[in-house]
């Protein structure tokens, strides 16, 4: 239904052009309207070029969403613009302070071929992830998001000699389920990543019941999973991507290492044939966690 965004946010003329309905925060305190409060854990390099790719599934929702943007004090974020952190982005536990999250997005970040303790800010998002696994609804890692909240869960990671570059078919694994009911029996998925879990090992997961496997790809493997509780969801996918940015990343990547293949999609003449997945996903999940906050 709505975004609430600040009248300065610098992405307001993609959120008009591409007609996402939005409120200046003080209009948004004055209606009597409780909007889903969704943190936002940005942690991709030069994150303000990224932060539409998420408002805009987000913005398409017949829900009031208020977005959260949430900075780690462990992390210096050095390709960002300077002083869009400060204007925009608030600690965890300013975040939580007066009011709990409705659910988390923790997006991809560019360290998949680190071990996660050598990531720098890892004891800092591990805190927060086990602050969010018991007080907020949902928490939903993207990409190497999803990678770190399966690791916590006692799931390793792999590193791939290859990247992952492309737009690969998922089979839908679990039709009746509150999320993926919606989706169609096979659908397409972005993929840009240097790793990923071993099937066997989700396998086994599910076997034990740990998790929860949704969806799964021929040439990608196990792509979305979730927690047996459903308090986790992870998409080692990119459905929030537009086809410029994985465009984008294609382009500025191969001319790095020639030899990555490129999986069903032109980067020099971009097509998006995700657009559906996406909206249908963070939809689903918006209503996941509206669900679970009405009934608590």
């Amino acid at each position: 239904m709505t975004l609430i965004l600040p009248t300065d946010y610098h992405a307001l003329p993609h959120i008009e052009k591409n007609r996402i309905n939005w409120v200046p925060i003080h209009q948004a305190e004055k209606q009597d309207i409780r909007p889903l409060r969704i943190g936002i854990m940005n942690l991709m390099p030069i994150g303000e070029r990224y932060e539409f790719n998420v408002l805009m599934p987000l913005g398409l929702s017949i829900l009031q969403i208020e977005p959260v943007w949430i900075r780690l004090e462990s992390h210096a974020y050095k390709t960002w613009a300077p002083g869009h952190l400060d204007n925009l982005y608030v600690s965890y536990e300013e975040a939580v302070r007066e009011s709990p999250l409705d659910g988390l997005i923790i997006t991809g970040a560019p360290v998949e071929h680190l071990k996660f303790e050598d990531v720098h800010y890892w004891s800092e998002f591990v805190e927060i992830v086990n602050d969010t696994r018991q007080n907020t609804p949902s928490t939903l890692g993207i990409c190497w998001g999803g990678f770190a909240l399966a690791y916590l869960e006692g799931i390793s990671k792999i590193n791939f000699e290859q990247k992952l570059f492309g737009v690969y078919e998922l089979n839908n694994l679990d039709p009746t389920h509150q999320i993926m009911s919606a989706m169609d029996d096979k659908f397409w998925v972005p993929q840009s990543r240097l790793a990923g879990m071993s099937d066997s090992e989700l396998d086994h997961a599910s076997s034990v019941g740990m998790i929860n496997i949704l969806a799964s790809g021929k040439e990608s493997g196990h792509t979305i999973f979730e927690t047996a509780d459903q308090r986790v969801l992870m998409h080692l996918g990119h459905p929030e991507y537009s086809a410029s940015r994985l465009a984008y990343e294609i382009l500025r990547d191969t001319g790095k290492q020639a030899e990555y293949p490129v999986h069903n999609f032109d980067p020099t003449h971009p097509v998006n044939v995700w657009r559906m997945h996406r909206n249908t996903f963070f939809h689903q999940w918006l209503r996941f966690c509206y669900t679970k906050i009405s009934l608590s």
